[in-house]
């Protein structure tokens, strides 16, 4: 047998859902992980199988994955959809994926930042799926992106810090609910699916994660102009705990309106001027930025 049939052999037989081949992998590499950039590499098969069935994948789908890791959610995803984007930041990683993924022609790896990726492109170039192990350091602010696209994905199903995800599920008026489970709220159903715990990463990470699962559906009420919309809430939610009619007085421009129009809104809505920005529902956010932007509310 040659030398590259040899390492071929090997490669082979390595799992990368086995965490002792996991760190023989890093330390071959003379790879540690970084904290700062969230790396904690999903190592439980149970975790990876659900992931891909929540993902609900079809043969024609695209999917983008964001934090490829060693790959070890590419291969999986490489033969389910016609399409794979793998995006990784981390160049320390490019030889071992490049040298692991070559045998999948539809698998694209992009080593890039996804914050500085252009998303909008990547989405309307017919990617229909995320589905990712998502970077615990950023993973928030890339949903961000995501959810707020004009080419907003049918599907979203990640793993990331369960703080977060009970962020994104929660309920208006409760401790929980902020502007992340807003912005999600606004075009998905957002569902936790499994807690997942620390040790299903290697190195194990010191919280709680979960599988989240957001899929698209219509705006209960589409919110008319979407930069307003969310120009307003962010506003409102910088500064929770001031009353509703507070929210429009010392805002950026874009957000600041004549007292009698943000009352005559609130009045319109049945809203007491002493709400606060947790306390009202996605649907009323959506009537009250259209009401105040000018558009008379929908009864």
């Amino acid at each position: 047998m040659s030398e590259e049939s040899k390492i071929e052999n090997r490669k082979s037989k390595i799992k990368l859902t086995r965490p002792s081949d996991v760190r023989t992998i890093l330390d071959g590499l003379g790879f540690i992980p970084s904290r700062a950039l969230g790396q904690n590499f999903l190592v439980d098969e149970n975790i990876l199988r659900l992931l891909l069935d929540f993902a609900r994948l079809e043969p024609d789908d695209q999917a983008l994955e964001i934090g490829a890791g060693l790959g070890v959610l590419t291969e999986r995803l490489a033969p389910a959809v016609r399409r794979v984007v793998a995006v990784e930041k981390d160049r320390r990683l490019e030889p071992w994926l490049r040298s692991r993924l070559d045998r999948f022609p539809n698998v694209e790896l992009l080593i890039a930042d996804m914050m500085r990726v252009d998303h909008e492109a990547l989405l309307r170039s017919g990617v229909n799926k995320i589905v990712a192990n998502l970077p615990y350091s950023v993973g928030s602010a890339i949903l961000v992106n995501l959810m707020t696209a004009s080419a907003r994905p049918p599907s979203i199903v990640v793993t990331l810090q369960h703080e977060v995800a009970l962020r994104l599920a929660a309920a208006p008026g409760s401790r929980d609910f902020g502007l992340l489970g807003l912005w999600a709220q606004l075009d998905y159903e957002v569902a936790i699916r499994k807690k997942v715990s620390p040790t299903c990463f290697f190195p194990p990470p010191n919280v709680q994660s979960a599988i989240v699962s957001l899929t698209r559906r219509p705006p209960a009420v589409e919110p008319l102009d979407r930069s307003f919309f969310y120009a307003l809430t962010k506003q409102a939610f910088s500064q929770r705990r001031k009353q509703m009619k507070s929210v429009f007085e010392n805002g950026p421009e874009l957000t600041r309106f004549p007292a009698e129009r943000v009352q005559a809104a609130l009045q319109a809505l049945s809203l007491d001027t002493r709400s606060r920005a947790e306390n009202l529902t996605v649907e009323l956010w959506c009537r009250l930025a259209n009401a105040v932007r000018g558009h008379a509310p929908t009864p």
